[in-house]
């Protein structure tokens, strides 16, 4: 069973500012503070008791948790910065497994608009309404945040709209 409309309306209670909160961090400061992943992780606690049934609610610690380990192996590989991973984990709850196609799908398509995004603002007077963005100089680097954020909204509004 996926995520309800109704349980996406809790969830993007906390989603919308938590997720734009890492995504203006991590453009500006190429970092998601744990501020935005810890305040992320305990509305899931609350909202998630509100709008889930209890064992769908159980079953998103165990999202949390699998999702945290994965983040930490690949945040000790280089793969990805400690604020991903954490982002990543704190979401994982928000996401329903029988969904799991819908985020295949959606955050490749996230990260290309996101990329694409930041680096067209990047060459474009855009970047002179905010220049001192760290993002902008990181050479490879890409803030994550961004895409990730834009991912978890955009599913929740998703299924909000459409179940």
């Amino acid at each position: 069973m996926g995520l309800t409309a109704q349980a996406a309306g809790w969830f993007l209670l906390a989603a919308v500012p938590f997720g734009l909160f890492s995504i203006y961090s991590d453009l500006s400061r190429m970092k998601i503070p744990n501020l935005a992943t810890d305040g992320l992780a305990a509305s899931y606690i609350i909202l998630g008791f509100i709008a889930l049934p209890f064992d769908l609610y159980l079953w998103g610690f165990a999202h949390y948790v699998v999702m945290l380990l994965v983040g930490i192996l690949l945040n000790a590989a280089r793969v990805m910065g400690a604020g991903d991973s954490k982002f990543i984990a704190s979401a994982a709850p928000y996401v329903a497994i029988a969904d799991l196609r819908l985020i295949l799908f959606l955050f490749p398509a996230a990260l290309i608009a996101a990329y694409v995004t930041h680096r067209l603002a990047k060459h474009s007077p855009l970047r002179q309404v905010v220049p001192d963005w760290a993002s902008w100089e990181q050479g490879k680097r890409f803030p994550m945040g961004f895409p990730l954020g834009m991912t978890l909204i955009i599913y929740l509004l998703i299924v909000l709209l459409t179940r």
